[in-house]
């Protein structure tokens, strides 16, 4: 009898798993998807239009012998249990693995790991079903829709203006940055004054004339009111009131990367990359375990037994009094819900009690998660609030203050949410109170701020535009692509993310705009629940989108490569930068009638002579900028390496030796040694 087969994404998930369900199972990994859209047919698509949309899929090149292995494994097991990521990503993962690994329907299960712990994995073991076909058909929708908008807007990018690329939420996430540096750019500061009481203990900031709210713009409005000023303030209002401070809801998967931006530095890629490996699973020191729940979610739900235990555990450190409730899941069109809350998979692994087996990255966002989770289902704080109100010859000042009356979640939440104590001394109505000074002020209101990656997630979250899994790979896009820079930790656009955005605009911008891709975010979640049919909705859009495509590759002008200043010695016609497949050289601007390329002269860098020759060991870089070690005589002396030759002979062959990454090791020979 041949085990039982489980397939999950993450090879590291698969050892964790493995241990749990005993030797009756096998645990291998897909390493994430092992096809895509094939590059062939009209357009490179890979999808048949004219036949419904009809997808055609193709093993990804480095996954063949991943599917070859994988097929073995299913033929010498007996079932088989597809355990990828429970999200619409992992759904179709599952899918194509069933399909491409010839697994029959009576012979499969799906299974649903949303902690990766052990009782959590053996109840999903228990309670297997079937793969979703709505969800399915939403992520292939998603991927075809991606695949179209990508390759012909690219291309057209491309042969008109240079840039690299252009995407459904990409482009529109460009928009929004180039359309705050325009507001930026028009923004024309305005002037403003106040005035100000100081005291020994505390300022009282002029806010009315005559209980009417006062505004002043100028300096000679300033002066007019000064003269009327005495030191002389009394106090006509004393008002003290008790606020409470709630504490937020646990992280979904925008707010902990906007949050772990803002109080841990960390980007949105790099904050993913550790929530997975928390997700998958630490060695600690008797068990191998997940430390938090799945991190692609758009839910503040939390299960019921973790609202327990952690109450329990509120009560008992804390006391009665700091245990709260559990913060109400505002269901929205845009909300999925099937996960719930980011949340550690136990109350009882305290960052404290774990931090031993976690890098210090892993350490902070895993302490900032717990905390977040805790915290939430604590006691609201309570501070006393104290406005003081003065007049001054019908002027009237305000000052306010708060103290803490008790603390509840910030209790062990004051790290990362401060309350700031400020302390009002206890005065009484209708005394006089004499200010050392009156202090005058000039100020110049400010533009808009530029998107941080945390604000840019923020306001695409509250746009209804892309989804949790993929905010972060938006951000490395625009980055990647040099569409934008980044200026004091905020997005500005370049100069080729401001054009791209400008030429789209002009032919697509009524598809191309945050109202249009909201609503296909609504439309593949209809598809996702059954009630949208898949390629109805690609048609339409199809319909519309296509014959813009072919009006803008017809009206959209071409940018004129940029002249270097110098003209072409062969005829004459001035020399432009153009692009290539390996990057950018100059050449004649009258091609293809004349085919003039300038030769580049490149910075020879000599490691050392040449042991084989009289010649010299240059450092160089093949066609793909891959650097490699080789001599200046070539063709005559063919010797080159990969790895940096060093001026030492092998004691073993006499041959030259090389350092890679402080491993000095033979050219010829096995010879090896660690760098002295």
């Amino acid at each position: 009898m041949g085990k039982n087969l489980v397939i999950v994404e993450s090879p590291s998930k698969s050892k964790t798993i493995e241990k749990y369900l005993g030797s009756d199972y096998k645990v291998v990994s897909s390493k994430g998807h092992i096809r895509d859209l094939a590059t062939t047919g009209p357009l490179g698509l890979g999808v048949d239009i004219e036949n419904g949309f009809t997808p055609t899929y193709v093993p990804l090149s480095l996954k063949k012998k991943v599917i070859s292995d994988l097929k073995k494994e299913v033929k010498n097991s007996d079932f088989v249990y597809l355990a990828t990521d429970p999200d619409r990503e992992g759904e179709a993962i599952s899918w194509h693995l069933k399909d491409t690994l010839g697994i029959k329907d009576n012979q499969y299960k799906r299974v649903l790991f949303h902690e990766i712990t052990k009782d959590k994995v053996l109840e999903a073991m228990q309670n297997p079903t079937t793969i979703d076909e709505n969800l399915v058909k939403s992520q292939e929708t998603r991927r075809i829709l991606d695949r179209i908008i990508g390759f012909r807007l690219s291309k057209l990018l491309q042969s008109k203006i240079g840039a690299k690329s252009a995407g459904r939420v990409q482009s529109v996430a460009l928009k929004l940055i180039v359309d705050r540096e325009r507001e930026i750019e028009a923004f024309i500061p305005e002037e403003y004054w106040t005035i100000t009481a100081i005291f020994d203990e505390y300022e009282a900031k002029l806010f009315a004339y005559k209980q009417e709210e006062l505004e002043l713009y100028t300096k000679e409005e300033v002066d007019e009111v000064l003269e009327k000023l005495d030191l002389n303030l009394k106090l006509i209002s004393r008002e003290a009131k008790e606020k409470k401070k709630k504490s937020r809801p646990p992280f979904i998967t925008s707010t902990l990367q906007q949050e772990a931006s803002t109080r841990l530095g960390f980007t949105a890629k790099k904050t993913m990359q550790i929530a997975q490996k928390l997700y998958e699973g630490i060695d600690l020191e008797k068990e191998t375990v997940g430390l938090i729940t799945y991190m692609r979610t758009d839910s503040i739900r939390l299960s019921e037994q973790f609202v327990g235990s952690a109450k329990h555990y509120i009560e008992t450190k804390y006391g009665k009094e700091y245990v709260g409730y559990t913060k109400a899941s505002k269901k929205t069109e845009n909300v999925q819900d099937a996960h719930e809350a980011i949340r550690p998979t136990a109350i009882e692994r305290t960052p404290e009690s774990v931090k031993a087996y976690l890098s210090p990255d892993e350490y902070k966002l895993y302490r900032f998660i717990y905390v977040r989770a805790l915290a939430s289902l604590m006691a609201d704080a309570s501070v006393n609030q104290t406005t003081l109100i003065f007049d001054n010859h019908d002027y009237q000042f305000k000052t306010t203050g708060q103290t803490l009356l008790f603390d509840g979640y910030l209790k062990i939440y004051s790290d990362y949410e401060a309350s700031e104590e400020k302390i009002i001394p206890d005065l009484v109505v209708n005394q006089i109170y004499v200010a050392n000074e009156i202090q005058n002020e000039q100020h110049f209101t400010k533009p808009p701020a530029r998107y941080t990656e945390a604000k840019l997630i923020k306001e695409m979250e509250e746009l209804g535009i892309g989804r949790p899994s993929t905010y972060a790979k938006t951000m490395d896009t625009l980055k990647e692509r040099n569409y934008v820079e980044i200026v004091d930790k905020k997005f500005k656009p370049t100069e080729v993310g401001i054009e791209s955005t400008d030429k789209l605009q002009e032919f697509f911008s009524d598809l191309i705009n945050v109202d249009y891709t909201r609503e296909m975010e609504e439309d593949l979640d209809k598809i996702a629940l059954g009630t949208l049919v898949w390629n109805v909705v690609l048609k339409e859009f199809y319909d519309l989108f296509e014959p813009r495509v072919k009006d803008a590759f017809k009206d959209m002008e071409k940018k004129a490569p940029e002249e270097t200043g110098e003209v072409c010695p062969e005829c004459g016609n001035p020399l432009v930068i153009r692009k290539g497949k390996y990057g950018t050289f100059t050449a004649c601007s009258n091609y293809p009638e004349c085919k003039y390329v300038k030769k580049e002269e490149k910075e020879q860098v000599v490691i050392m002579d040449c042991p084989k020759c009289d010649g010299k060991i240059l450092e160089r870089k093949t066609r793909k900028g891959k650097i490699f070690y080789g001599c200046s005589n070539f063709p005559k002396c063919k010797f080159a390496t990969w790895d940096l030759p060093i001026d030492e002979k092998c004691p073993e062959c006499g041959e030259i030796l090389t350092n890679k990454n402080g491993t000095i090791k033979c050219s010829s020979c096995s010879y090896t040694r660690e760098k002295e």
